[in-house]
C-alpha cells in the first residue's frame, strides 16, 4: 500500500499517508485556503472556502497519487466585510501563524512541497507580506496563488457578460456556486431593495448592488468553463513543484 486512498488528506486513515510519504510516492501537498463570510443574499457563507477546495481537490486528482489536499483554512481576513452579521474573521498575524503551522506540520512528516491554492482575496495580500519568511523559516518549496490568478482577460472577456472577474458574489462567484455546488445558490426570497442592509462605505454599498445585478447573468455553464481552466492551471502549478 504505497499511494493515498483519497486526494482529501481527512479521507485517508494514517497507513495510508504513512506509507505513499515513506515510498516516495506522496510528493506535494496543496493548501486550500479561503473565508466564512457575507456572499451577497444569494450565495452561501462557505463560498471561498469551498471553490478553493473543488479546484485543489480536481487539480491533485489529475497528479494522483502524487498530491494530497490538506484540511481548508475555513475562516479568513473579513475584517471589511463585518457589516454584515454571519462573518467571521482573523486577524492577519492570526491567520498568518495558523497557515504557517500547517505547512510546518507537512514539512515535518516529510512533504516539501507546497502550493496554498486561495479562493479569498482578503487573504492574500497577508500571506504575500509572509511568503518569503516562511520559506526561510520553513526550508521547504511553497508557493502560494489565488486560483483566478488562471484567468487572462480574454478568457473574462468571453466568458463573463459583466466583464468582472472575480468580483463579490457577481457574475463569476455565482457562475462557479451553479456548476459546482448549486444548493449554495439560493435566490429564494431574495429582496434586495428591501433588506435592511447597513453598509458603512459608501463604496461598498455601490458595488454590493451592482454585484448582486451582475450575479443574474450567472450560469452554470460559465461556471464550468472557469473551473475547467483554473483546475488545469493548478495543477500544472503544481505539477512544476514536484517535478
Amino acid at each position: 500500500m504505497s499511494q493515498i486512498k483519497s486526494v482529501l488528506l481527512w479521507e485517508n486513515q494514517r497507513r495510508y499517508i504513512r506509507e505513499a510519504i515513506d515510498a516516495g510516492t506522496l510528493k506535494g501537498a496543496i493548501i486550500p485556503t479561503g473565508s466564512t463570510e457575507q456572499h451577497n443574499e444569494h450565495l452561501a457563507m462557505n463560498h471561498d472556502t469551498a471553490s478553493a477546495v473543488h479546484v485543489s481537490k480536481l487539480a491533485a486528482q489529475k497528479l494522483f497519487p502524487q498530491v494530497i489536499v490538506t484540511t481548508p483554512l475555513a475562516i479568513g481576513v473579513s475584517e471589511h466585510w463585518m457589516d454584515h452579521k454571519g462573518t467571521l474573521t482573523l486577524r492577519p498575524e492570526v491567520f498568518g501563524e495558523v497557515l504557517y503551522d500547517v505547512a510546518d506540520s507537512l514539512r515535518r512528516h516529510g512533504i516539501e512541497n507546497v502550493l496554498i491554492v486561495n479562493g479569498h482575496a482578503g487573504n492574500a495580500g497577508p500571506v504575500r507580506e509572509r511568503l518569503d519568511g516562511f520559506r526561510e523559516r520553513l526550508g521547504i518549496n511553497i508557493n502560494f496563488h489565488s486560483y483566478w490568478e488562471a484567468y487572462t482577460s480574454e478568457l473574462i472577456k468571453e466568458q463573463m457578460e459583466s466583464g468582472v472577474c472575480p468580483g463579490h458574489a457577481a457574475e463569476f462567484e455565482t457562475a462557479f456556486g451553479l456548476a459546482a455546488f448549486p444548493q449554495n445558490v439560493d435566490w429564494e426570497g431574495v429582496d434586495y431593495d428591501n433588506a435592511k442592509l447597513t453598509i458603512s462605505d459608501p463604496r461598498q454599498a455601490e458595488s454590493d448592488r451592482a454585484y448582486h445585478h451582475q450575479a443574474k447573468l450567472a450560469t452554470a455553464e460559465k461556471g464550468e468553463v472557469m473551473i475547467n481552466v483554473a483546475v488545469d492551471w493548478v495543477a500544472e502549478k503544481m505539477r512544476e513543484m514536484i517535478g
